[in-house]
């Protein structure tokens, strides 16, 4: 298994989401429109469903600011 591999395990484990699934969401966002507030919006909408978490419009107020700030984590893999 190589490090990817243990990396979407991970987070399949604890999030019940799939490799496809992450490199689909993935695939939507780019540099050019990592700062677009609709695109951030409907991402993380959609991460809620797929995970069965609420987020709050609060909460996406907070990530969406978090990210245009570049105030979010750059090694993602501490998380899991």
């Amino acid at each position: 298994m190589d490090l990817n591999d243990e990396f979407f395990g991970k987070v399949k484990n604890k999030t019940n989401v799939d490799k496809d699934t992450i490199v689909s969401l993935a695939k939507r966002l780019n540099k050019d429109n990592m700062k677009d507030e609709k695109v951030l919006r409907s991402i993380i909408r959609d991460l809620s469903k797929i995970t069965g978490k609420n987020v709050t419009l609060e909460k996406e107020e907070k990530i969406i600011k978090a990210i245009q700030n570049d105030k979010v984590p750059k090694n993602v893999d501490k998380f899991f």
